[in-house]
């Protein structure tokens, strides 16, 4: 006999079911609200709602954040900063955000941090790459052309990514 473990269904949410799915899922992630709502909606769709009253999913979330369980801000500033030190560039960086669900506010807030460290974020870029001044041998025009493009998909503007892309190898370079 072959016994399928996961046919086991689970009982349908209720107020306090739904509230310790959302306390267990900002507990173990990093999350925004609109990703905690998108994660709470897609629960009730998989278990059903077996509440007297619909479920206040908004209200949850709203209460999450006022004990800062969830901080969109907090969110954003972290994933601002993570993603500079891998290499990305603001435009990059925003984009990300706004898939995450952040709001305009903070991801403007975010943006200018981006901003204010995008030489570091370019450099880490082209260490990583081993571009300019961290390559081996120089670059003809096409890898250069190649590499250029590769900055331009990170999130970086183009003027750095020319900088960083000219310079040759073991340069010293100056913000």
């Amino acid at each position: 006999m072959v016994r399928d473990y996961n046919s086991k269904k689970k009982p349908a949410l209720n107020g306090e079911r739904l509230e310790q799915l959302a306390l267990h899922y900002a507990g173990r992630y990093a999350t925004t609200r609109a990703k905690l709502a998108a994660y709470l909606q897609r629960k009730l769709r998989e278990r059903g709602w077996d509440g007297d009253r619909p479920p206040d999913v908004e209200g949850l979330i709203a209460r999450f954040a006022e004990l800062r369980y969830v901080d969109d801000t907090a969110f954003a500033a972290m994933r601002t900063a993570s993603l500079g030190r891998r290499g990305y560039g603001a435009r990059r960086i925003e984009e990300n955000l706004r898939a995450a669900g952040i709001e305009e506010a903070e991801r403007d807030t975010a943006r200018r941090m981006a901003e204010k460290d995008q030489w570091r974020a370019a450099e880490a870029f082209a260490r990583k790459r081993r571009i300019g001044p961290f390559a081996a041998e120089a670059a003809d025009r096409e890898k250069q052309q190649k590499q250029i493009a590769a900055f331009l998909r990170a999130g970086h503007d183009f003027d750095l990514a020319r900088r960083f892309v000219q310079a040759e190898p073991g340069e010293e370079m100056e913000e």
